[in-house]
Parts: structure tokens; sequence; C-alpha cells
């Protein structure tokens, strides 16, 4: 009996050195199956596992059961239109005028002084020697600017707030 284990511990060592044919990887599981003394049982584990793993079959239904499971993706055709070609290129010209149209701005204020302001207060000069006539010509250009104010406040009754009042009281009435 002792004999049958200095075989068995030679086919091991020969297995871990990966040197063992198929038919003694057999033997050593069918050895490990049934009793095995203490000094092997810290092997029986893995050779056990091996041959119940063995005995494990596929169903034959097992293929059908994960395709059906996996689903088809469905591609669909994206309609690419002419302008949808070339919304990049809008894109692009977009932003060039909105460049463009910085750059004349900046342009135009940094550069043009025709219409610059003067803050030189000192450098004005009285229209009027009388300041009776000042007085008459600011008070007519003021009252022209009230009378415009007061008709277009005639022509529009209602300020923006009290619209929106009515219009929540309309939507609450529907």
């Amino acid at each position: 009996m002792n004999t049958d284990y200095k075989y068995i511990e030679q086919l091991l060592e020969r297995y871990w050195q990966c040197e063992t044919s198929l038919q003694e990887e057999d033997e050593l599981r069918s050895f490990f199956a049934g009793e095995v003394p203490a000094h092997l049982l810290r092997y029986k584990d893995l050779f056990v596992y091996q041959l119940e793993q063995q005995q494990i079959k596929i169903s034959d239904d097992f293929e059908q059961r994960i395709l059906s499971q996996i689903e088809v993706p469905v591609v669909k055709a994206k309609r690419i239109t002419f302008v949808s070609r070339l919304a990049p290129l809008f894109k692009a010209a977009a932003m060039i005028a909105v460049v463009l149209s910085f750059g004349s701005i900046l342009q135009q204020s940094f550069f043009d002084d025709k219409n610059a302001l003067d803050y030189n207060y000192d450098a004005y000069t009285d229209t009027c020697d009388d300041p009776e006539v000042a007085y008459k010509q600011v008070s007519s250009a003021l009252m022209m600017l009230s009378e415009g104010m007061n008709k277009s406040k005639d022509q529009y009754p209602v300020d923006s707030l009290q619209l929106d009042v009515r219009d929540t009281e309309m939507i609450n009435e529907q």
C-alpha cells in the first residue's frame, strides 16, 4: 500500500511540473476520489473539484437560450440632408461674421475721433447771452418732452406690471 502512495507522490511531482499525461491525471483524480492518507489530504479538494467539473455538461438548449437573450441591435439609418451636411459651414460662417463685426466695432470705437465725447468743459461756449432767453428755451424743450411722454402714456395706459397681472388673471379664468 505504501508503494501505491509513492507512485501517487511521483505522479503529483510530475503533475506540478506539467509532465503527466491525461491518463495519469485521470489516475490522480480517481485516487483522490476515494480514501486519502493524511499527508496527501491537502490535494484532495483540487482533484475532487476537477472530477466534479468534468461531470458538469452543458444542456442541449444552452446555445438557443443564450442567443434568445442577446438582443439584435436595431440599426436605423440616419437621414442626412443637404442642410445638415452644410451646418458646420454655416456655423463657421456665422462665427466669422461675428468676429468681423466685433473687429469693425472696435476699430470704429478706437479710431473714430469725429464722434468722440469732449470732456473739456472749459472749451464750451454759451449760445445765449441772456439767461432769461436760455431759461425759456430749456423750459420749452422740457415742455415738449413732457407732452411727448404724456401722449405715449395716453396711448399705452397699462404698464408692464399691470399687463402681467391681467395675463395671469385671464389664464386663471380659463
